[in-house]
């Protein structure tokens, strides 16, 4: 045993993993870049070096075996411990050159970032900036990303977190809308209108329904959970909908609806792992942002 763990190197153990995650080749292979064979090689390869079987065959694809089940925490930490030295490694750069890689949510990254990042290219030529748009929760600590900005304060120890501020919500419709159906007073001329909602997620129905407002699924007639085509619907003319208010104010095709509405805001904040956060380029992108954001949040 102790020469097959001497000679067990990373890339079984990744193959390990990557078929335990995504139960079966073909999804493992998608998830590596590599072909099924190469992979079913590997499996093959760790389990004889091992001499333990890891996986059944089933109809839909592999399951792990009893000792399967019990490696997988201990490859799931060789990997965490990977990840750990590559940021270690990563914010012992000094030079003020390379990539770095944002995410934030389509609506930031569409409408707030473009002009930041331009500014950053003129200042930070060296710099290389990667953006991802996306409304899941990269993991920053596997280098998914280099800075998050979250609309939730992240937990985990290892990182870093600044609170840049709030965003504010508000109401508010295309002119042209509210120019052929009136402009509403009060919550309750909200019946008369049209109202722009989310399709499966019901954040924004418990929110009206915390705030006092009797809103169910059927008060919205158009219905849409991405972001970003939410709000080209309310611009579009599709009824009332919500959105931030200084991209509102900024919009000259829309109009806010002042309803009295306590709605909660959005909290932002900038994130990066601990490791990487004093290196160069990471902290000019950071600083970058931070200005760059501050005048949509208060």
């Amino acid at each position: 045993m102790a020469h097959a763990l001497n000679s067990l190197d990373w890339s079984l153990v990744q193959a390990f993993l990557a078929v335990a995650e995504g139960g079966s080749l073909s999804e493992a292979a998608r998830r590596l870049g590599a072909s099924q064979p190469t992979l079913g090689r590997q499996v093959k390869q760790i389990e004889d070096r091992l001499g333990v079987a890891l996986f059944v065959r089933q109809p839909r694809g592999l399951s792990l075996t009893d000792a399967g089940a019990e490696m997988l925490p201990h490859a799931r930490a060789m990997r965490a411990a990977l990840h750990q030295m590559e940021l270690t490694a990563a914010g012992r750069q000094q030079a003020l050159e390379g990539p770095v890689r944002i995410t934030a949510s389509h609506v930031v990254a569409l409408y707030l970032l473009p002009p930041i990042i331009a500014g950053l290219r003129f200042t930070e030529p060296g710099i290389a900036i990667e953006l991802d748009p996306s409304d899941a929760a990269e993991n920053l600590l596997f280098r998914e990303a280099d800075i998050a900005i979250r609309m939730f304060r992240p937990r985990q120890l290892e990182l870093v977190a600044r609170h840049l501020g709030d965003i504010r919500l508000t109401a508010f419709a295309a002119c042209s809308y509210l120019d052929r159906k009136g402009r509403p007073r009060s919550v309750r001329d909200l019946q008369d209108h049209d109202m722009v909602g989310y399709d499966r997620s019901d954040l924004m129905i418990r929110a009206m329904q915390q705030g006092g407002i009797p809103a169910t699924r059927d008060w919205f007639t158009t219905r849409c959970d991405d972001q970003v085509t939410y709000l080209e619907l309310v611009r579009a003319g599709c009824g009332i909908g919500f959105g931030q208010v200084q991209m509102i104010a900024r919009d000259p095709q829309v109009e806010e609806i002042n309803l009295g509405l306590d709605i909660p805001p959005l909290p932002v904040w900038l994130t990066a792992p601990q490791a990487m956060r004093a290196t160069p380029r990471i902290r000019a992108v950071w600083d970058a942002l931070a200005a760059g954001l501050a005048p949509f949040v208060s």
